[in-house]
């Protein structure tokens, strides 16, 4: 055998098709390259040659998070992207030392965590993928080509894509990567398979981002400001991400109807009425460089492939078409890439693409799924106004979680922990473990009586 790239492998034939050139269908298409004779990327937009937002990457003028996971499964996706990053000017960080943090009326203590995070713009990470992508001689990616619908034997499996333009494409391989407006339902439907059930959570979350430059000397270095108000009676938050060129994407927003105005005076006016002051001055002290833009995330979905009998062979759906995440959360591109690498595990454990296959991926992506899934949800479920499936136990996580946080106001173990936990890293359970639930539960106690010391004063 040889590595996750390349040579060694028992090459396998025949043609893949990915619907979708965004980073879910770029790593796809990556891993296929290696097992397909021939790989094509399709994509309705006009692809850009450089680093440009994209009309089909509505979220392409907001910050996007690629978690510590994501960049290292990137990064064996493709060798040598994390210096072609760093040289285009994306800014490494230290999520723990690198940040200012502040929630439930507290800084996050700062301290070495030794887990670093690359930040860039979308378009820059995406343009360099695709470059990436386009150097191996058997891929081809397709602009402005939409699919109409797939093509396949009724009831057993897909072969291919009907284009919009009256086209066919055949494939032993359709991968749908076509985002959380994905239409595979009812192409599927048309084929005589059934809908995959869905869990659909409701958050009504808007936010609003604008794009600034300049320096902020309070953080020593690039970094992270986060400012969120407490809930469940407060539904609202800030962030601030370095980028490329000095930049900073600004983005303000709520839960549930709260949404920041997308006039400057508005923006600046929501900025100042957060509860601790870093992203107003953040914005004060920098130049823009464009107008605020507002974003729209009315429920996170999820698509249970793993629980339908009738699984058609030729077909799997990656990315947002599988699961769309809470964007605030920054799980999507990480799960993505993680998807795509156990993609590839299949295919090498499988010696064709029936629905064995689609079945073995889908089992092996919903464990990946659930762990961010799960931690998303407990989440938003702390807003009050949020419907869907509820995690059990949510009370008491809820208790737990409001003292953990509490606890990285003064414990730069806890908050590495969290970090780790929230980087996917590590399994939740960690913080359950007997030595850890004491150590919040005392630092979230000395947390509570500085800040009832500091009120008196």
């Amino acid at each position: 055998m040889r590595d996750d790239n390349g040579a060694g492998r028992k090459p396998v034939t025949g043609d893949a098709v990915v619907i979708g050139a965004g980073m879910a269908g770029l790593a796809a298409a990556r891993v296929l390259a290696d097992r397909f004779a021939r790989v094509t990327v399709l994509d309705r937009d006009t692809l850009p040659a450089g680093a440009e937002s994209r009309r089909g990457v509505p979220q392409g003028a907001h910050p996007h998070a690629l978690l510590a996971v994501g960049r290292t499964a990137l990064e064996k996706l493709f060798p040598g992207l994390t210096d072609e990053l760093v040289e285009s000017g994306a800014r490494w960080i230290d999520v723990v030392r690198d940040a200012i943090v502040w929630q439930l009326d507290g800084h996050r203590v700062r301290a070495d965590s030794g887990i670093e995070v690359l930040c860039m713009s979308r378009p820059l990470l995406e343009s360099c993928v695709r470059r990436r992508l386009l150097t191996m001689p058997n891929v081809e990616v397709r602009a402005d080509t939409a699919v109409a619908g797939l093509a396949g034997q009724a009831g057993e499996r897909v072969t291919g894509v009907e284009l919009a333009d009256g086209g066919k494409l055949p494939a032993d391989l359709v991968v749908d990567a076509s985002g959380r407006g994905s239409r595979s339902d009812s192409w599927l439907r048309d084929l005589g398979f059934p809908a995959a059930p869905e869990s659909v959570i409701t958050i009504r979350m808007h936010y609003t981002t604008r794009l600034v430059r300049g320096r902020f000397d309070r953080l020593g270095g690039p970094g992270v400001l986060v400012a969120a108000e407490s809930p469940p009676g407060q539904r609202r938050y800030g962030a601030a991400f370095p980028v490329e060129g000095d930049g900073w994407f600004v983005t303000l927003g709520g839960y549930h109807g709260d949404r920041a105005p997308t006039d400057p005076e508005g923006f600046q006016r929501f900025a100042d009425e957060l509860p601790e002051s870093s992203i107003a001055e953040l914005l004060r002290g920098t130049e823009p460089l464009s107008d605020p833009v507002g974003y729209s995330f009315p429920t996170s979905r999820r698509r249970h492939f793993e629980r339908i009998r009738l699984v058609p062979a030729g077909y799997v759906a990656v990315g947002d078409a599988l699961c769309s995440f809470n964007p605030v959360y920054g799980h999507g591109m990480t799960v993505a890439a993680l998807e795509a690498i156990t993609l590839g595990e299949c295919l090498d454990r499988s010696d064709s693409t029936d629905a064995q296959l689609a079945r073995d991926f889908y089992r092996r992506s919903a464990g990946l799924i659930a762990v961010a899934w799960d931690m998303a949800a407990s989440a938003d479920f702390a807003y009050s106004g949020t419907t869907g499936p509820r995690p059990r136990g949510l009370a008491v996580t809820h208790w737990y979680q409001r003292r953990v946080v509490r606890a990285t106001h003064v414990s730069a173990e806890v908050a590495e922990a969290i970090l780790r936990v929230q980087h996917l890293i590590e399994p939740a359970t960690i913080l359950l473990r007997p030595t850890m639930v004491a150590k919040v539960l005392r630092a979230a106690r000395q947390a509570r009586l500085a800040r009832d010391a500091q009120v008196r004063g």
